[in-house]
């Protein structure tokens, strides 16, 4: 019988034409005809008669057996069977299921045990909610799900809560499902833990999910588990990024994207349905605790009803034009009519949001069936309701959220369709593109206090990564698509063109700040000839912050906004026309940095500090501290390194080298020439060369982090510096060694990092030819690229540094060896070398 149910299993599973739902069920009564045969064997071996099932709990119990599913067994009996007896009916059951090499969760329990256990386990308890006779004795069954259902429903009020608190966890652990590169289809918030949850809250009677869209919201999250675990052959529930391919290729979609696309749709909808339903429960639960209307106007006394005003749960309390709110929800008025009031979604939107309050799902449902779509282009009102609703900060989420689940969103805004649900492939997103738009909103609307025109603020938040949903540089995609939705939500041409500007460049002062050299006078004009005016200089320095906080915690830092910050002000000096703005002034330099130049330069070697710096972040960054208050605390930048050293050839990639044999990595980096006046030596005296004449000394400025242990101690850093510079410690052989001790082991699978990527940045500077390169960061990665410049025969003038995520944008300044910018052939060759340099 084994041989017989593995070959049927094969067969079916193979079977190219039954999938989904049908094959689940067929593999389940499969399953269910072996063991009915393994009982019955084993009933005529141990000698048992009557008083005995055996019962099919959890998943297998719904009759959703997965490919590589667990068998949930529970061997039930009356009491009257010998235990000897009953342990060799079960072992006669359970070891040819171990034999097929299937994984069992198996108990033996009597009606009484099972009633017991599920009363201390809310797990097990969930899983006989789903019990279903397989064989045996079926009254045995019959009567212990008639007892569990009973239990369920009697115990609601306290289990209910429990199971709320063990879903919120599990969401702890695992993340949101809609929102995961990786997601886990079970357990993940919004996966198929959370379906089961709201098939148990329907079985407690107190009330019920939401049903449209649920049924097939679970069937596609079952459907992509199937296939994860034909193409793995394991029982995973993980969708690796590895696997997504071939996922999507055997539910015959299109690619990877589409796969998740349809996984991240399923999970909302299964999420919302979540968030509805237990708002409902939480309602039916406060609703039974409270006392009864005449006893709390007893309690109450004269004028009970006014003592307790905002309990009834029959009370309305108005927000705006025909919304109210009941009973801790935004519901419509009686006297609203959505047929005949276009602007009423958005205002109940703008209302809910506001008052921190979720809109009910009647409202939203009825707003969706009945209202008309907006005039174009939109009236002022509802333009006013867009602005106010993106406003309201955390509390938008919640309310976005509903609004998408019954379709309103992309009936306000079509161009929404193209962004929705859409994966970012990029470790620093945190968030689908759509999510991360309304993240963006949220953020730029704690820094509206900052800008004179914050509707505009919060509108380009919402926007300015619209055009992801198109083919090309989704910057310049975003500046057309922009230009017609503004025209038709209502703005003005100066507005539009204002908003239009904004999305062309929103990335453009995060990555001018981070990989130019702000000392260049073309850097800055170029900034300001792009934004125009001191207007949109100050949205786009609002917006540039609220998308990168809305991004991850890679994307934003106290050093980053310093940058970015200097920029602006530059930027604003050129467009206000003050005088002598657009020359190059050398850049500041600190008491400290002083201090190791003269050092540098009286010594004649390499003169260094270590310091581990915190900076508070401004109160509007929307931080919180450490015990998840809502004051901003300090914020670790990391471990600031400040070496000068005289000027000479391949300083840049020995002190990377340097820094890479102390498994340093480094996070940013800055170095640029200081020229000291020919009279200081530290003392006042002639320079240390003697030749009376003054020299640069070069300052690096570095962040670092340890990559293991510990940081090691700054004189062994100089140490080892000092011997690098003077050729007695050979630092691309050290390299050499470690990487090769790193090759002898496997390394773990992970994303395929794309090629490195150099090129030449035309215009960006006319004191020297930038030169980026774009790569996967590693260890030595700075090394290699400083080796490769200096084996070019080029002088690097300057150097920005920038590590994001895992990749590394960095920017090099270099000349010839005369100090001009390179022709645009020895450029391109130049970078052509660093390429071939980094493999």
């Amino acid at each position: 019988m084994p041989g017989g149910y593995a070959a049927a299993r094969l067969r079916l599973l193979q079977e190219e034409s039954r999938s989904g739902p049908p094959r689940r069920t067929a593999l389940a009564e499969l399953t269910d005809q072996w063991l009915t045969a393994l009982l019955s064997a084993g009933e005529r071996a141990a000698g048992t008669g009557t008083g005995v099932s055996l019962v099919a709990v959890g998943g297998y119990g719904r009759g959703e057996l997965s490919p590589r599913s667990d068998l949930d067994v529970l061997l039930l009996h009356d009491g009257s069977a010998d235990r000897g007896a009953l342990a060799a009916l079960a072992d006669q059951v359970w070891y040819p299921v171990w034999d097929m090499g299937l994984a069992l969760d198996h108990s033996v329990r009597t009606p009484d045990e099972a009633r017991r256990t599920a009363g201390e386990d809310l797990k097990v308890q969930l899983g006989l909610l789903d019990a279903r006779h397989i064989a045996g004795d079926p009254a045995l069954t019959a009567g212990l799900r008639t007892a569990v259902l009973a239990d369920w429903r009697a115990q609601a009020p306290k289990r209910l809560p429990e199971l709320h608190e063990l879903c919120q966890e599990r969401a702890q652990r695992h993340g949101e499902l809609p929102f995961l590169l990786e997601p886990d289809l079970k357990e993940a918030r919004g996966g198929l833990r959370d379906a089961t949850a709201l098939r148990a809250i329907a079985a407690s009677w107190l009330a019920d999910a939401p049903r449209e869209g649920l049924a097939d919201a679970r069937r596609r999250l079952l459907d992509a588990r199937d296939a994860l675990h034909l193409s793995t052959g394991r029982a995973t529930d993980r969708l690796a990024l590895q696997e997504q391919d071939q996922v999507a290729s055997a539910l015959g979609l299109l690619d990877a994207d589409a796969l998740l696309r349809q996984v991240y749709e399923s999970a909302r909808t299964i999420g919302y349905a979540g968030d509805v339903t237990w708002r409902e429960v939480e309602r039916v639960l406060r609703a039974r605790s409270a006392p009864r209307p005449r006893l709390r106007g007893l309690l109450g006394g004269r004028g009970g009803r006014a003592a307790g005003a905002g309990a009834d749960a029959g009370e309305r309390s108005p927000l705006a034009e025909g919304v109210v709110e009941q009973d801790g929800e935004v519901v419509l008025a009686r006297t609203a009519r959505p047929e005949r009031d276009p602007v009423l979604p958005l205002r109940a939107a703008a209302a809910a949001a506001q008052a921190g309050l979720p809109l009910s799902l009647h409202a939203v449902r009825r707003l969706a069936a009945a209202a008309h779509p907006l005039p174009v282009p939109w009236p002022p009102e509802a333009r006013e309701q867009l602005v106010t609703l993106l406003g309201a900060g955390e509390s938008t989420v919640t309310v976005w959220e509903a609004l998408e689940a019954e379709g309103l969103i992309t009936r306000l805004l079509p161009d929404w369709e193209r962004v929705r649900c859409r994966p970012q492939r990029n470790p620093v997103h945190r968030w689908t593109v759509d999510r991360h738009l309304v993240e963006t909103a949220v953020r730029a609307s704690a820094l509206s206090r900052r800008v004179g025109r914050p509707d505009l603020l919060l509108v380009a938040a919402l926007l300015h990564d619209i055009g992801k949903g198109w083919p090309g540089d989704h910057s310049v995609a975003g500046e057309t698509i922009v230009r017609d939705m503004a025209a038709r939500i209502g703005f003005d041409r100066a507005d539009v063109t204002v908003l239009a500007t904004l999305v062309r460049h929103h990335l453009l002062l995060v990555e001018t700040a981070t990989r130019r050299d702000l000392d260049d006078p073309a850097t800055v004009r170029s900034v300001a000839d792009a934004v125009g005016g001191p207007v949109t200089l100050e949205l786009l320095h609002a917006l540039t912050e609220a998308d990168a906080l809305a991004t991850g915690p890679a994307a934003w830092s106290a050093w980053r906004g310093s940058l970015v910050a200097d920029l602006v002000k530059r930027v604003a000096a050129v467009l206000a026309g003050e005088p002598g703005a657009d020359r190059t002034a050398p850049q500041q330099t600190t008491a400290e940095q002083e201090r190791l130049a003269i050092e540098a330069r009286r010594t004649g070697g390499p003169v260094l500090a270590l310091h581990t710096r915190s900076e508070a972040l401004p109160p509007d960054a929307g931080a919180a501290d450490a015990d998840g208050g809502d004051q901003p605390g300090p914020e670790p930048i990391g471990v600031e390194l400040l070496i000068a050293v005289p000027d000479q050839p391949g300083v840049l990639a020995t002190a990377a080298g340097v820094l890479a044999l102390h498994r340093l990595t480094v996070r940013a980096a800055d170095l640029r020439a200081l020229e000291l006046p020919p009279e200081l030596d530290g003392a006042g005296g002639p320079a240390a060369n003697g030749s009376g004449r003054g020299g640069d000394v070069l300052l690096l400025s570095w962040r670092v982090a340890a990559e293991y242990g510990s940081l090691p101690q700054a004189a062994r850093l100089r140490e080892d510096l000092m011997r690098a510079l003077d050729g007695s410690l050979d630092i691309v052989a050290r390299l050499a060694e470690r990487e090769a001790a790193y090759r002898k082991y496997p390394r773990r699978r992970g994303v395929h990092a794309p090629p490195p990527r150099v090129t030449v940045a035309p215009g960006s500077s006319q004191l020297a030819t930038v030169i980026e390169v774009r790569a996967q960061d590693a260890p030595g990665l700075l090394h290699r690229i400083g080796r490769a410049l200096e084996d070019a025969g080029v002088t690097v003038r300057s150097a920005h540094v920038s590590t994001l995520g895992a990749n590394a944008v960095d920017a090099f300044y270099v000349t010839d060896t005369a100090g001009a910018p390179l022709q645009p052939i020895r450029a391109a060759e130049v970078a052509q070398e660093v390429q071939r340099a980094l493999g």
